[in-house]
């Protein structure tokens, strides 16, 4: 199961919260907490497939209430919702949670629902962006098998990402890509690669729309590469209330239709 990852949103200020604010957020965050001994399933920079090397600023919270859906002639599947965590754990590092609830209804057998498998990860900026030097940057991911296998919630081993990330920002233009390898054991299952690149820009404030192109290698044995595309849009209602949303479809291999729709809480600990 493919979801996504931490996206960045620039606030629209830096201004600390008001202490009705705190509370409800330390609560949130005790909710959280709770999240990390329950599973999930794999997933990138929201709205979109395609990942950056920006992390969430140091000391700040991102909190993501989400769903996708993928639809193919066999069967419709998704997460209904995931929740997913990144938090600003050091300069340039961000340490990174999904934790979702996944459907499988395939066209001719029974529907399943439950947890899947739980994301993990951290993000490391290791060059910052210049005058003409994009910033770059890496995201390890660890895909934990906590979904029930056998009812295709989760993989039933550990799986691993290991990607390069670059990006660049000319005015109101930002683009970023980059790709890497999945480590992906299992009978019938193949390593395979991932790349991919996206271009947004900023046409309001408030509203940026963007595209990406991505591909990936076989993940089975049996398998085909994919070439898929996704044109997003997020809207910035304020500095904490964030709605991300991306559809798109495959251009190559197999015709899959894929949507995304988030709603995305952010919060700075520091001003």
């Amino acid at each position: 199961m493919t979801a996504k990852r931490s996206r960045k949103r620039k606030s629209l200020t830096d201004a600390p919260l008001c202490p009705c604010v705190r509370g409800a957020w330390r609560s949130a965050v005790w909710f959280v907490a709770l999240l990390l001994f329950v599973p999930a399933a794999v997933l990138a920079g929201p709205p979109y497939v395609t990942d950056d090397p920006e992390p969430v600023k140091y000391q700040h919270w991102e909190v993501y209430l989400a769903s996708q859906l993928s639809h193919d002639r066999d069967s419709w599947s998704g997460t209904a919702p995931h929740v997913e965590v990144n938090y600003g754990a050091l300069p340039n590092l961000q340490l990174h949670l999904i934790a979702p609830l996944a459907f499988v209804r395939p066209t001719h057998g029974g529907a399943q629902y439950g947890y899947a498998d739980t994301e993990l990860g951290g993000k490391w900026r290791f060059i910052e962006e210049g005058s003409w030097q994009p910033q770059v940057g890496t995201f390890p991911l660890l895909e934990l098998p906590t979904g029930n296998r056998e009812r295709n919630l989760g993989s039933g081993y550990v799986q691993a990402f290991l990607p390069l990330w670059l990006q660049k920002s000319l005015g109101p233009w930002t683009s970023y890509g980059g790709g890497g390898y999945w480590v992906n054991p299992g009978k019938g299952n193949r390593n395979w690669w991932f790349t991919g690149w996206q271009v947004q820009y900023q046409l309001l404030p408030t509203v940026t729309p963007g595209v990406e192109i991505f591909h990936s290698t076989a993940r089975e044995e049996s398998g085909a590469a994919a070439t898929r595309f996704n044109v997003g849009v997020v809207l910035d209602f304020s500095d904490l209330h964030h709605l991300l949303f991306s559809v798109g479809r495959g251009l190559q291999g197999p015709n899959t239709t894929q949507v995304y729709l988030a709603y995305q809480l952010t919060y700075g600990l520091s001003p």
